[in-house]
C-alpha cells in the first residue's frame, strides 16, 4: 500500500525546518505533528502517533480558538489512535470533544460532522 517509512523521512524534514524557522506554537508547527502522527497511526505505531498528536494538540491549544475546527480534527485523531490501542472509554471522551466543536463550529451537514457522529 504506501510507503510510510518515504511519507515520514519527508515530514520529518518539513518539520525540522519547520522547528527551527517558525515559533514553537505556531500551528504549522502543529499541522506537521499532525502528519507524522498520522503516518505512525497507519504504520499501527498508535504510542508513537499519540506521541505526536499530543504535541500538536498542546500547540493547537494555545494558538486556537476553542472552537476551531484544527482541534477537532486533533481530538478527533487522538480518538483514533486510543481506539485502536482498544482503550475504548479514552477514545469516546476524545470523540467526544471533537464532536463538541464540530456540532459548534461547521454546518449541520458537513461531512467532518459526520464523522463524528459515525466515530462515537
Amino acid at each position: 500500500m504506501g510507503n510510510y517509512s518515504k511519507a515520514l523521512e519527508f515530514y520529518e524534514k518539513a518539520m525540522k525546518i519547520k522547528e527551527k524557522s517558525l515559533s514553537p506554537n505556531d500551528p504549522d508547527l502543529a499541522f506537521s505533528y499532525n502528519n507524522i502522527g498520522g503516518v505512525y497511526d497507519s504504520m499501527g505505531n498508535y504510542s508513537k502517533a499519540l506521541e505526536f498528536h499530543d504535541k500538536a494538540i498542546k500547540i493547537r491549544e494555545k494558538a486556537l480558538p476553542p472552537n476551531h475546527p484544527d482541534l477537532a480534527t486533533s481530538y478527533n485523531n487522538i480518538a483514533l489512535a486510543y481506539d485502536n490501542m482498544g482503550n475504548y472509554s479514552k477514545a469516546l471522551e476524545y470523540h467526544d470533544k471533537s464532536l463538541k466543536i464540530r456540532e459548534k463550529s461547521l454546518p449541520s451537514n458537513h461531512p467532518d460532522l459526520a464523522q463524528s457522529y459515525n466515530n462515537i
